[in-house]
């Protein structure tokens, strides 16, 4: 559409005595017939705000352009009602990292104003997409984290569905006995809190319970999730043979070896070998619609079978960490061989690398677990001994307290060992360790032997949601079974858009770390509902309105934007084109880039948009000895990374040109198509890393970016141009001092070749 568009020039920071304002303001009237264009410092005043906001309602001003200080700042203040704000960055993009009165400043400067331009009436007016939503909250799990989130989000004044398998709420902490108390002097244990937020839950004329149900389905999406709740019984046989035959695909997929990066999703040919969950329902169920999920269904023990070299399964006074809670809250220890007295117990916290995986389910909370029953054998015995054998002891945070009380106990002795075995002697058993700070090979002899079992989350052997979604009924995991997210820098979130996880099935945890996850999920889940019921996008670029929009009538079944997607945004139709689900939709792009037939857009970033501003840059003929580079970033790290190098004042090459992208994933390759057919000597991709520590806030894209990169030879062939003029960077957010060299190593690699034969075509 054609917009009336207002330029707003800020020539505060420098920016006025660094640059030629008048030739920058031509650029603006005479090249793009700017309605309005004033040249004046710091537009984020008030005073200067009225005047753009006056311009707006005099001229019917459709678009303002703010060229100065980075988009990332002053986004309260340039926002105007019913208006697109465009942001052209000329402080830290230009004059804080190029010279001032440059000849090469100057013209990228003005590049920047075509760019911003051309963006800004490129704009397409499309309404948000609302549809009616629900904003209760569905709430798996009924133990500590689920009761915490439950009654967080009911005192919020949101209606929650709270569903238990058990018949009672409560989950492990009803057979635990005691629990640290989280408060001064940290050196006591009390009972666990279970009985008081059991009676909270009950009481709270919000939160509607399920006990001995489980979930049978999720369909739809944020903000009208149609859930199916049903009482456990017989039926769970037919679920788990359907969630058993998707864990075989999975676990083929995993195992295949294939150097091509993992699709976010199952693919659609193995989609089809999957029974479907019947759409008839001919049991007890109850149906209930919900604006956003909160997983909090929890663990289980690691498998002991492993650990048969230490004697578990032969002796039966070799139990693991769960089962001496389970004596513990009988009273008085005593051995289950011959129910004699414990007077001794050894804690072997570490297994050694014959076991398999010894470290995957390891954590803090194995430690605190083995002195949490030191100090039970201590109180119910005071002449009792107990045996802490460890590789790594880990108390975080206060808990450092309740370790040197136990430390200072003469009735507790602690040994950094590897243990060796376990025998039988009759009437104890020997546990033999090597101490691993003297060298020395230890033997003792003690009633009970305790050993450390992992934490392991529930989803890693069921589905527990169950989702009708092309893409599975699980959660994407990691290498540890937990949900696979941005666990950096997003907790709570998972790859399932307004599904939000919780306590021990995120992560292992203690009590108090569970309840503190338990109101961050209930906020989050929160916000997703609000946000989805006004058409908006959650993190991370949350309050987005736009959505993906496509032209069906060119879709040639491809079925990439289905299986590229992170977060399960589309489903099919049963001609094989696209199912959009937009609350679903995170706004990454992702699939605009995936999509060969470039019929897939948004409104404020579309195909056309982003070449569109690839031609408008102006390329110098060969003989001026003056390279162009296109560098498409990341907004996420590459962005924010570049204004900080403006900020520390690094200097390098002028001649390059950025342009943010949602996502390095959503990066079409007509664009690189275009650029180089244009004249442009070389293009940067710079995304988010990746990797097992990964930093990309859109899961897959900078690696999806990566591998598109990879088979750019052909385009490349075609054109007769070198393949060293295309590099791909990953660029953490930190790494802002890296960037001088990434350009200008590139721009000397450049420099080797003649310049692009296609200047001036």
């Amino acid at each position: 559409m054609d917009h009336k568009i207002g330029v707003y020039i800020d020539t505060g920071y420098g920016i006025g005595e660094a640059l030629d304002i008048d030739a920058l303001s031509s650029v603006a009237t005479s090249e793009f017939k700017a309605v309005v264009c004033r040249a004046e410092p710091y537009w984020s005043d008030p005073e200067k705000l009225a005047i753009i906001r006056n311009d707006i309602a005099t001229e019917n001003l459709t678009a303002v352009v703010i060229a100065g200080p980075s988009s990332r700042v002053f986004q309260k203040e340039f926002s105007f009602e019913n208006v697109i704000t465009e942001r052209i960055n000329l402080r830290e993009h230009v004059i804080w990292c190029h010279p001032a009165n440059d000849e090469d400043t100057q013209m990228l400067a003005e590049d920047y104003m075509r760019m911003g331009l051309t963006k800004a009436g490129k704009y397409e007016d499309r309404p948000a997409f609302t549809d009616p939503s629900e904003k209760g909250v569905l709430v798996i799990g009924g133990g500590i984290t689920g009761m915490t989130a439950a009654l967080g989000a009911a005192g919020a004044g949101y209606q929650v569905y709270l569903v238990e398998k058990e018949q009672k709420l409560g989950g492990w902490l009803n057979k635990f006995p005691k629990v640290f108390t989280g408060k001064p002097p940290y050196d006591e244990l009390v009972d666990p809190p279970i009985p008081e937020k059991i009676k909270a839950v009950e009481g709270n004329d919000k939160i509607k319970v399920f006990l001995g149900s489980t979930v049978f389905s999720i369909s739809g999406a944020p903000g009208m999730f149609d859930v199916i709740i049903r009482p456990d019984g017989p039926w769970r046989q037919e679920l788990d043979a359907i969630q058993n035959q998707w864990l075989v695909e999975k676990k083929a997929r995993e195992n295949k070896g294939t150097e091509e990066p993992e699709p976010a999703q199952t693919s659609q040919e193995e989609a089809a070998k999957l029974p479907p969950v019947p759409e008839t329902l001919d049991f007890d169920h109850e149906k209930v619609s919900a604006g956003a999920i909160i997983l909090a269904a929890g663990w289980r023990p690691e498998d002991p079978s492993a650990l048969e070299k230490f004697g578990y399964g032969s002796h039966p006074d070799v139990i693991t960490s769960v089962q001496m809670e389970e004596l513990a809250a009988k009273g008085k220890l005593v051995r289950p061989s011959d129910g004699r007295e414990v007077n001794t117990v050894a804690f072997v916290e570490m297994v050694d690398d014959q076991i398999a995986h010894p470290w995957l389910y390891n954590s803090a909370v194995g430690s605190l677990v083995a002195l949490k029953q030191a100090h039970y054998l201590r109180k119910t015995n005071p002449n009792g001994k107990a045996y802490i054998f460890y590789e790594n002891m880990r108390a975080p945070g206060q808990y450092e307290k309740f370790y040197r009380s136990l430390q200072d106990d003469p009735g507790v002795f602690m040994s950094k060992g590897t243990p060796v075995s376990v025998t039988n002697g009759g009437s104890s058993l020997t546990v033999e360790m090597k101490d691993t700070l003297l060298g020395e090979t230890l033997k003792v002899k003690t009633d009970l032997v305790v050993l450390s079992t992992g934490m392991i989350p529930v989803t890693k052997d069921a589905a527990i949601l169950n989702l009708k979604y092309r893409q599975g009924p699980f959660l994407p995991e990691n290498l540890y079974g937990f949900n696979d997210s941005h666990f950096i820098c997003f907790p709570y979130e998972t790859q399932r858009t307004g599904i939000y996880t919780a306590g021990c099935v995120r992560g292992p945890m203690d009590i108090l770390s569970c309840e503190t996850d338990a109101m961050g999920a209930a906020l989050k889940a929160i916000q997703c509902a609000e946000l989805v019921s006004q058409g908006k996008a959650v993190h991370p670029r949350a309050g987005d309105d736009s959505f993906p929009q496509i032209f069906l009538q060119r879709c040639t079944q491809c079925k990439r934007c289905t299986e590229e997607c992170p977060f399960g945004a589309y489903d099919e139709k049963p001609d094989g084109t696209p199912l959009p689900n937009p609350s679903r939709c995170r706004r990454c792009a992702i699939c605009m880039g995936s999509c060969p037939e470039r019929i897939i857009s948004f409104k404020d970033h579309s195909v056309d948009m982003i070449g569109s501003m690839v031609k408008a840059i102006e390329v110098p003929d060969e003989y001026a000895e003056k390279p162009r580079v296109v560098v498409f970033i990341c907004e996420n790290d590459a962005l924010p990374a570049i204004d900080m190098a403006g900020i520390h004042r690094l200097n390098y090459s002028p001649h390059v040109r950025f342009i943010p992208l949602r996502c390095l994933g959503n990066i079409n390759m007509v664009w690189i198509a275009d650029a180089l057919s244009k004249g442009i000597d070389g293009i940067l991709l710079i995304g988010c890393k990746y990797g097992d520590d990964y930093q990309c806030h859109f899961i897959k894209g900078s690696e999806l970016a990566e591998y598109r990169m990879g088979k750019i030879s052909e385009t490349l062939q075609r054109l007769v141009l070198e393949s060293d003029r295309i590099r791909v960077h990953q660029l953490a957010i930190d790494e802002y001092a890296m960037i001088p060299k990434l350009v200008d190593d590139f721009m000397e690699r450049l420099s080797e070749f003649d310049p692009n034969p296609y200047k001036g075509f």
